[in-house]
């Protein structure tokens, strides 16, 4: 059975973005239509696995689309993963940040430098599922100006699991 839920007034986001000229015209001609933004901090043995994911859900829809990778700081071999892949990838793009600057720090960086009109943002840990990105843009389509997706099950190990919810349960207890 599926968990994922999509909800349409507001850790998927994705913002429209207007970049037309005055007269409504792409003013660059070959800007793609969607960026996704994905901040990676260690994730060198998944961002590979992330864009083939993204292209099997992106592909299909027909639109020019980028991948925005932002290296926050990363200290294994994340971005030299990253520059093979957009080495493989003409709509990749990848940043890198000197240091961990944090999530809220790389996701800025990714949308400073997102050519599409309308952004999504993905974790890179896979955490996401990059298939639920058309029911996000088709909520969009409908005429919404914001969407936001959340999970309600995760691909965590048990172990992490188990944890999150022992500090869950102890967090509620003591707040």
């Amino acid at each position: 059975m599926h968990h994922d839920h999509v909800r349409a007034d507001a850790s998927h986001h994705v913002h429209d973005r207007n970049r037309r000229d005055d007269d409504g015209h792409d003013p660059v001609g070959s800007r793609p239509v969607l960026s996704v933004v994905v901040p990676v901090r260690n994730e060198e043995r998944s961002v590979a696995l992330l864009y083939d994911e993204l292209a099997a859900a992106l592909d299909p829809l027909g639109e020019a689309w980028e991948a925005v990778f932002v290296d926050d700081g990363s200290t294994d071999g994340s971005f030299a993963a990253l520059t093979r892949l957009h080495a493989a990838a003409a709509n990749v793009r990848v940043v890198r940040l000197r240091r961990n600057f944090g999530k809220a720090a790389a996701l800025v960086a990714g949308f400073d430098q997102a050519q599409g009109e309308t952004i999504v943002t993905v974790d890179g840990d896979l955490q996401d599922d990059p298939s639920e990105i058309p029911r996000l843009l088709a909520k969009l389509e409908e005429g919404f100006d914001l969407v936001s997706g959340w999970k309600t099950r995760r691909r965590d190990p048990l172990v992490r699991r188990v944890l999150s919810r022992l500090f869950n349960a102890v967090t509620s207890r003591f707040s």
